[in-house]
This record gives structure tokens, sequence and C-alpha cells, in this order.
């Protein structure tokens, strides 16, 4: 009776550890699904750098037959919003347009992707 035990509470042992220890090797990991943070991305920058801003990025798009809603450099901004001195002027599937004064400007979604075809 007494080896039955020894070896249950080893094999409960070697359970916990093993679970502990890939608990352990996920807290390491980071979130694939969360956007960046516009403060990840501030801190990013050397100390010292110049101030200027880099261009908006626009990160999702949420398009229905009631609203049309942009996440841009982490803030939600609907159409006809405004993101800094820009006004939201469209949004479509591919990207947004802002209007600064009597400038236009386009934010494409997924920028810097390159999209290939793949031969069947």
């Amino acid at each position: 009776m007494a080896e039955r035990l020894t070896a249950t509470r080893a094999f409960c042992a070697l359970v916990v550890g093993a679970a502990s220890t890939a608990v352990a090797a996920q807290a390491g990991l980071p979130d694939p699904t969360r956007p960046p943070s516009a403060a990840a991305e501030d801190t990013a920058r050397p100390a010292g750098a110049p101030g200027t801003r880099s261009a908006p990025r626009l990160q999702s798009v949420l398009i229905s037959p009631e609203r049309k809603i942009a996440v841009i450099d982490g803030r939600t901004v609907a159409l006809g919003g405004r993101i800094d001195d820009a006004v939201v002027v469209g949004i479509a599937e591919t990207g947004v347009t802002l209007r600064r004064g009597d400038r236009t400007e386009v934010l494409p979604l997924n920028a810097g992707v390159e999209i290939r075809r793949v031969a069947p």
C-alpha cells in the first residue's frame, strides 16, 4: 500500500511539474491578435530623436449597413470623425481616406504586405 501511495504521489508531482512548466513557457508569449499600441511605438523611438509624428497607420476597418468604423493608431474613428488634424472622408475594405485641409491621404489596410498568387 505504501509503495502504491508513493507511486501515486510521484505521478501527481510529475503532472503538476509538467503543467507548471507549460504555463510558465506560455506566459512570455505575446497575444498575436492584439493590435500594436501607439504607446509601445513611441517608447521604441530612441531618446533624443526628433518628435516628428510618423504617418498614421490603419489597423482595421468595420463596415456594416449601419456604420463604417476604422481603427487608426489604436483609436476608433467613425466616418466623418477626426483623427488628429484630419477628417475621415472615406472607409473602404482596402483603406481609409483622410482629408487634411485641401490634401487627401489614403491609408491602405495591410500596408507593406505583398500579395502574391500561389500556383495551384
